[in-house]
Parts: structure tokens; C-alpha cells; sequence
């Protein structure tokens, strides 16, 4: 039965692969060669396509092998196998996290880590346009960056004291973007 084997091989592929695609690549291969579906080398092979073709490396393995096994309803049960095991764990997660996220506690660490996560953003930002854009010759003093965050700061927090909003619109955010694409970039 190839069908139930690509199930169930590309099922134990999803339930187990952790670190990523390539933290996966292992046990991809110990399923398939205790299977038999491919050599070594072809194995090999398979790897360096599906990393240079659009997807995750995991689900075009499993549509490539279950395709070669078993045609069109081989593909597909093998890059179900693959996949079914997140997508059950994602909506069991989302069904917890309902209620879980209308704790205060949970709900003081998420505004307590916001803050941290836009400055993340704002120093790559700034980063990547000192970078690409103003120090052509990729020279750049730390001091720098520093500088522009703490002045994007102020405007920002100059900006809300004055329009008395807790939150800028994301339609404000993509048109300030826009206008800052413009001045750095040129029309």
C-alpha cells in the first residue's frame, strides 16, 4: 500500500521535524531511505531542487516523492502527511490562545514586548538606510544609529502628544512610508 506508506512516512516527516527545513532534511532522509523511495544521490539531488524552487523545502520533498511513488494521489497524501500535523497544532494553539490571551498577565507582557519589537524594526530600518542609502562606501559609525533612532523616537513621540491618539492608523504608517520611500529613493 504506497498510499498509506507516503502517509504515513510524510506524517512522522510533519510531526517531528523541528528547526526548520533544513533542521528536517535528516529525517526526511532516514524516512525515504528506509523506505526505499530514492537513492542517496537522488535524494541528494531532490534536496538542491526543492531548495531552488518557490515553497518550503519540506512540502516540495514530500510533493516530489509521493508524485515519483505514486503519481497525483501520491503527491498529494505525501504533502498532506507533511503538513496536516502543523496545521492541527496551529488551530489547536489559536483555540487556546483565545482565552489565554485575555489574561491581564499575558495581555501586560504582549504591550510590554511591542515597544521592543518596533524598535527591533526601526534599528534594521535605519540600519539597512545608513547602509544602502546615505554611507555609500558601507561605513558607518554606531554612533549614528543611535542618533536617528533617538530622533525618530521624538518625532514619533512628538506626534502622538500632538494628535492626542494612543495609535497611528496603518493607513497614516503607509503614506508616511511612501512619502520617506520618495525622499530617499526619488521618483
Amino acid at each position: 500500500m504506497i498510499y498509506l506508506d507516503l502517509l504515513i512516512g510524510f506524517l512522522k516527516v510533519g510531526c517531528f521535524a523541528f528547526g526548520g527545513a533544513y533542521g528536517a532534511i535528516p529525517l526526511i532522509r532516514d524516512v525515504v531511505m528506509s523506505y526505499g523511495w530514492l537513492s542517496d544521490e537522488m535524494f541528494t539531488y531532490m534536496v538542491a531542487v526543492s531548495e531552488s524552487t518557490p515553497g518550503p523545502i519540506m512540502v516540495n520533498l514530500a510533493t516530489y516523492i509521493g508524485s515519483q511513488q505514486a503519481g497525483f494521489l501520491g503527491a498529494v497524501l505525501a504533502t498532506l502527511g507533511v503538513v496536516l500535523p502543523s496545521f492541527i497544532i496551529i488551530i489547536v494553539l489559536t483555540a487556546l490562545l483565545k482565552t489565554f490571551l485575555k489574561n491581564p498577565y499575558v495581555q501586560a507582557v504582549i504591550h510590554g514586548i511591542k515597544p521592543c519589537i518596533i524598535g527591533i524594526v526601526l534599528a534594521t530600518g535605519v540600519y539597512m538606510m545608513l547602509k544602502n542609502c546615505l554611507l555609500k562606501n558601507g561605513v558607518f559609525s554606531p554612533d549614528i544609529i543611535t542618533i536617528t533612532i533617538t530622533a525618530a523616537l521624538f518625532v514619533v513621540s512628538y506626534v502622538y502628544k500632538k494628535t492626542k491618539k494612543k495609535q497611528l492608523s496603518p493607513i497614516m504608517l503607509i503614506v508616511i512610508s511612501a512619502v520617506m520611500g520618495v525622499i530617499a529613493y526619488g521618483v
